[in-house]
Order: C-alpha cells, then structure tokens, then sequence
C-alpha cells in the first residue's frame, strides 16, 4: 500500500488546502494541455471541500466535472450526487464548468450505465483530479463489500466506463465508475473526517480481504500514491 497523509486540525482547514491543491492541478492541466477533469464523490463530506473549491480562479470554462458514483435516482432527489454537486459546487466561479451526470432518466439503470459511459467516453485519459470518499463499512465509490459487481468495477484489466452496482448496504442501486478509469488519475485524493473514518481505514490497512473493505482495492492497485486527506 503506497499513500500520503496529510492531516488537518479540522474541516475547514481541510478544505481550503484540498481546493487549493486541485485548483493547482486543475489549472497546470490547463495549461498543459487546454482542458482539465475531475471526477467527485457525494455524501456529506465533501460539501465544505466543493464551496471552497467554487471560488478557486481557474478557467471553469475548460474543465469537465463528473461523478465518481451516482444513486440511481433523479437529479432533484435529496439522495443524489448530481444536486450535492450543483448546489456546492457547480456556482460561483465555477459555475460555467461543464457536468456530466452519470444519472439519465431510461428505462433501465444498465441503460443509465452505457449512456453515462457512452457520455463521459470523450474526457481525456487520464482524469486530471479524481477525489474520493469512504464510508463506515471500507466502501469507497459505489465499490460495496461484496456487491454483485464489486469484482468487475476493481479489476483494473477491466474496460473504462460506468458499471452498477447492488448490495446490501448501497440503499439504492448505483451507478460507478470502474476502478480501471480512476485509478490512473494524475491526482488521486481520498477525503475522510473524523476519528471514526481514521478507525476504519486503519483497519483496511491493516488486512487484505478487498471484498470485505473494497477501499483496500484503492490503496492496493492505485498506479499511482493516494493522497488521504484527514481532519478529526
């Protein structure tokens, strides 16, 4: 396992230091190469790391925002990624940043998955910025402890693209990027808070069964170091 810990005093301090290192990246790949990605994770956590990131002084205009995981339902639901991302970050300076959702209102989540794909096909290989969370039970993305896709979405010889993904402690189905199209991101950020989260990846690192803490598949087949970024 190869990572980099960088701990904060708290929340706040986290996310301005995470803005400001992506902000880099962002705006070095611009530079580089005239358009910048990142793909991000929902939940709670992030909200104050995407408002910080909204003021950051880059050119938004040439940068595509994805989602690293998505539930399957519609963009105005109080359980989606899509609004998370919309309403902290997607405003402000970055308001004229160009989102790819990976929801779409079909007949089935497996069409949801080839159109996400099919979509999101035309960012550049490699993601500039991918940045990731981790939940009470070591899932990281939508890749769940023993999720009927969770072999297919880590296996890293496996094709690019969004695949689904049920469990038992997923709620709804979900809709993922494969670990083959993350994990040779040129930033690869984990973002956790609070001494529980500490906890739990402690334990990931501490033994070997992806299946069981799938966020163990990130910290073993990452190409390159994760960056993990931590305030109590």
């Amino acid at each position: 396992m190869t990572d980099r810990m960088h701990e904060f005093s708290d929340a706040a301090s986290l996310a301005s230091a995470l803005a400001d290192e992506v902000a880099a990246r962002l705006a070095a790949a611009l530079r580089d190469r005239g358009t910048a990605s990142i793909a991000v994770s929902g939940g709670s956590t992030p909200k104050k790391f995407f408002e910080a990131l909204s003021t950051r002084d880059i050119d938004w205009s040439k940068v595509t925002v994805t989602l690293v995981d998505e539930r399957f339902v519609p963009a105005d639901s109080d359980r989606s990624n899509h609004r998370l991302v919309q309403t902290h970050l997607l405003k402000d300076k970055a308001a004229n940043a160009k989102f790819l959702p990976l929801f779409y209102d079909v007949a089935s989540i497996q069409d949801a998955a080839a159109k996400a794909t099919e979509e999101t096909a035309g960012i550049d290989n490699p993601f500039d910025v991918v940045i990731l969370g981790m939940g009470n039970d070591g899932h990281t993305a939508s890749f769940f402890p023993h999720g009927n896709n969770l072999a297919q979405a880590i296996d890293l010889s496996g094709p690019r693209g969004v695949l689904t993904m049920r469990a038992d402690g997923a709620g709804e189905e979900r809709l993922t990027f494969s670990f083959a199209s993350l994990s040779d991101a040129r930033f690869l950020a984990l973002h956790i808070e609070g001494q529980g989260k500490k906890d739990v990846l402690d334990q990931a690192k501490a033994g070997s069964d992806e299946n069981e803490m799938p966020i163990r598949a990130v910290l073993n087949r990452a190409a390159t170091p994760v960056d993990i970024y931590w305030a109590p």
